[in-house]
């Protein structure tokens, strides 16, 4: 039917987070959002800030942490930190014409990979588009770098006026595979936007990276948890499903070896009469 979904919003509560980490009543939330989405657009936006996979929110009380994951990190610094100050001057001056009391203190972060971020895949693929060069070269170099990197799967897709055709198309490409319908799978999901002299062309990167697998529980006494059919006292299974104690899973005890019973003592022989001699 063609109906989509973002692959990152189907994973939250499941394997991913929340970009914004904070609670409000009914009355605060919607002020709260429209602010952290103005202090996003305003981070991405900014000239000089490099590319900027994601920005997260924390609020407590009345600080406002912004953490900024980026590949270059000292294109947001600056020279002896001029840089992060006057970004963290501007949003305390942005929090607080709606809330005074509000403090904001702006944190960076590298991305250690960057071709395994989509988002930095997509903004890098739409910066070579934007000089012109070929889609199919820009989206083919992505790929093998991601590849290259350990990435279990890549897809990338171009739509608009490619090469500056008439007639805008889309056109993808896509290597290992890309498991969009299995939750515990680890897929980054990331979209750009290419202005170029001759219209829009519209970017989407998937990146597979792998699955997800729950974390091992443990007792008191550090044994597995083992979700089997754990026996009951009397001998009869439990429901599919439930948690079988250590007790329950332990190994039975060996047998205690029967008693061997001696064996009957054989009755000796009765000895032979002498032979008589023959007169």
């Amino acid at each position: 039917m063609g109906q989509k979904i973002h692959p990152v919003g189907l994973r939250v509560g499941v394997i991913r987070g929340f970009d914004s980490h904070w609670f409000f009543t009914k009355k605060g939330y919607p002020a709260a959002l429209l602010q952290d989405e103005r202090i996003r657009k305003y981070i991405k936006g900014r000239s000089g800030l490099g590319n900027v996979s994601r920005v997260e929110i924390e609020r407590a009380a009345n600080r406002i942490k912004v953490t900024i994951y980026t590949a270059r990190p000292g294109a947001i610094i600056g020279r002896g930190g001029k840089g992060i100050d006057e970004l963290t001057d501007t949003l305390n001056r942005m929090v607080r014409k709606t809330e005074p009391t509000n403090v904001v203190q702006v944190n960076v972060s590298e991305v250690r990979q960057p071709e395994l971020d989509a988002q930095l895949v997509a903004e890098n693929i739409c910066q070579q588009l934007e000089r012109r060069i070929s889609h199919r070269r820009a989206m083919r170099q992505a790929m093998t770098r991601a590849m290259r990197m350990n990435g279990r799967g890549i897809k990338v897709q171009v739509s608009g006026r490619l090469g500056g055709s008439e007639i805008a198309r889309r056109e993808g490409d896509k290597v290992g595979k890309i498991p969009l319908h299995t939750l515990r799978a680890d897929i980054d999901f990331g979209v750009a936007t290419a202005h170029t002299v001759y219209g829009s062309v519209g970017c989407k990167v998937w990146i597979y990276k792998g699955e997800v697998l729950p974390e091992r529980r443990y007792t008191n006494d550090d044994r597995l948890i083992d979700r089997r059919r754990a026996p009951r006292e009397d001998g009869a299974p439990e429901a599919f499903g439930a948690i079988a104690t250590p007790a329950a899973v332990a190994p039975k005890p060996a047998a205690e070896p029967e008693a061997q019973i001696a064996p009957a003592p054989v009755a000796e022989a009765a000895p032979a009469p002498a032979p008589t001699e023959k007169p």
